[in-house]
């Protein structure tokens, strides 16, 4: 694997844990809310958000950048 790849790849896997953690973290709370099954609750909803948001953001990262320098004027 090229070096580009690779990087995408493990930027994408970090991105999307962050991202992810964040995200599934709130929308958990916001939905079951601070109880004995809360972390449950969010490592089920993180291991499905993360199977599909990894391939994700690895597919859209790029086409987002092209539309960011798209609009700023600025070379990708």
């Amino acid at each position: 694997m090229n070096p580009q790849k690779k990087f995408h790849l493990v930027f994408s896997s970090v991105m999307g844990a962050m991202m992810i953690s964040i995200m599934t973290f709130v929308i958990s709370l916001v939905n079951v809310g601070w109880g004995d099954h809360f972390f449950q609750t969010w490592m089920k909803a993180f291991g499905i958000a993360y199977v599909v948001g990894v391939p994700v953001i690895f597919l859209l990262a790029p086409v987002a950048r092209k539309i960011t320098a798209r609009l700023l004027g600025v070379a990708p």
